[in-house]
């Protein structure tokens, strides 16, 4: 991820969100990148504000990083903090869909 998308606000309608509410998922997410991604997760788990979730650049993400991202997203709910799915990409909702966590991850097909 560059200096620029790390640092960059997001807009949501009229409210622009801090760089540290987004969580922009790379274009590979597989179990070589599940350190970083793990690390970056970690990062945002205790924090109360609502996590934002950017996977439209997602191109390929395979069982491991799903996984994390599932666990992650239980954290989150056990602790009351909520995570919105900004955009995903189709690739991310196929792979979901395809090992039966489109509903775990609280993904809705677009359309």
């Amino acid at each position: 991820m560059s200096a620029a998308e790390q640092t960059s606000a997001t807009t949501i309608g009229t409210v622009a969100l801090s760089p540290d509410a987004v969580l922009r998922l790379p274009p590979q997410c597989t179990i070589r990148d599940a350190t970083q991604l793990l690390g970056q997760l970690m990062l945002r788990l205790e924090h109360s504000a609502p996590l934002y979730i950017d996977a439209a650049k997602v191109e390929r993400i395979d069982t491991a990083a799903l996984q994390l991202l599932v666990a992650f997203l239980n954290d989150r709910r056990a602790r009351r903090r909520a995570v919105v799915w900004l955009e995903c990409s189709e690739s991310l909702m196929r792979a979901a869909s395809a090992l039966g966590l489109a509903s775990a991850l609280a993904l809705t097909p677009a359309g």
